[in-house]
């Protein structure tokens, strides 16, 4: 009983010291440590400082309490609380950190009768930044109006597809070359979004040297198997079932098209990741029969800028340096194709390896730049 007694009081005396230590720090209030850090102290029914200016941004706020009674201490908005702490007990303090945007706000000092201080928050080159990000809401026009375009450049797709089809069945291979290299310009308009099922763009758009026997292997097939037997094999035969069978993949790529999820981050992103591939692919080529690489090059280009051109008033805003340096890359690859125009069109003549180089160069800056683009819109 007696060491029952003894170990109680041992206990008892030692809450009290560890009270009496902690109630001593907490009335010494220590300096903060924090870069942006304020400390208020309630004397009475004030606060001390009552008129307070941080930068936006966070902010830490160490409270002590002088004053008789246990008291909460609020950051207000009009009628809205930013942030507080509770039961702040005489003698002690307690710290917070809030995160502030740029305005004027009230602080409370003790009871809810006293008067109240204030707390300016001004801008910084934080709250800039992140004022200059857009919000989730601001890509709903861009995602909805690339969905339009999506579903558009893929009945495109579909239509010079039939067409080539058509033409293959009629057994007509002059009618069917430049048939071949409108269809797959149309499908490289789609290819940012079209690559991300590695079923299909197997399917539609693998080169032959991806196949254990090149051309001739029998899962050689899409439009590099139509264009090998156009240009550098026997024409349409054997072709009608390889071109039926483009069509039917092609009509699971628009139902896929259809449903899929499109989060704002994937914009910038397929359409970056594209263009360095494309780089990577430009010294060999990709058309190796046809020599349609400007043809599929503009494609590519107008399929990705269609992308930056829906980000342009985001961008602009966010980083409008970065806007620019893409836009006039754009331009300039664009004007780089000059040489190959026809029209409208192509000339089918091939891109030699000095050229080829050149377009690469420019086509993995530009990737590298709107690499940069979801960064800048507070995406990652």
């Amino acid at each position: 009983m007696r060491v029952a007694v003894a170990a109680s009081a041992m206990l008892v005396a030692a809450g009290l010291a560890a009270f009496w230590w902690a109630s001593g720090v907490a009335r010494k209030a220590p300096p903060p440590t924090a870069e942006n850090a304020v400390t208020v102290t309630i004397r009475g029914n004030v606060c001390d400082p009552s008129d307070i200016t941080v930068p936006a941004g966070r902010t830490t706020f160490t409270i002590v309490n002088q004053s008789q009674r246990a008291l909460e201490w609020e950051i207000l908005d009009g009628v809205m609380v930013v942030e507080e702490r509770e039961n702040i007990a005489p003698g002690f303090s307690q710290t917070m950190t809030a995160k502030l945007h740029p305005g004027d706000y009230a602080i409370t000092c003790g009871l809810l009768s006293n008067p109240r201080g204030r707390l300016h928050v001004t801008p910084s080159a934080a709250s800039d930044a992140e004022a200059a990000r857009p919000s989730l809401v601001a890509y709903v026009g861009a995602l909805a109006e690339y969905r339009v375009f999506l579903a558009l450049e893929a009945d495109t797709l579909h239509d010079a597809a039939q067409a080539l089809a058509d033409a293959i069945r009629a057994g007509n291979a002059q009618q069917a070359r430049p048939l071949y290299v409108a269809a797959h310009q149309a499908y490289k308009r789609i290819e940012p979004m079209a690559e991300l099922f590695a079923d299909l763009d197997t399917r539609l758009n693998a080169r032959a040297e991806y196949f254990e026997k090149r051309e001739a292997d029998p899962a050689f097939a899409g439009f590099h198997r139509i264009e090998h037997g156009l240009f550098a094999g026997n024409g349409t035969a054997g072709l009608a079932p390889v071109a039926g069978q483009l069509l039917a993949d092609i009509g699971q790529l628009q139902e896929r098209l259809r449903g899929l999820n499109i989060p704002p981050e994937r914009l910038a992103g397929s359409a970056a990741k594209l263009l360095q591939r494309t780089a990577d692919n430009l010294p060999a080529g990709e058309d190796r029969y046809s020599h349609a690489d400007a043809s599929n090059l503009q494609g590519t280009l107008d399929g990705t800028r269609k992308i930056a051109d829906l980000l342009a008033p985001l961008l602009t805003k966010a980083a409008p340096a970065l806007q620019q340096a893409i836009a006039q890359q754009f331009d300039a690859l664009g004007k780089a194709l000059d040489p190959w125009r026809d029209g409208e069109e192509f000339k089918p003549i091939p891109v030699d390896g000095a050229q080829r180089q050149a377009l690469a160069a420019q086509v993995r800056a530009l990737a590298g730049e709107l690499g940069k683009v979801n960064a800048a819109l507070g995406l990652e």
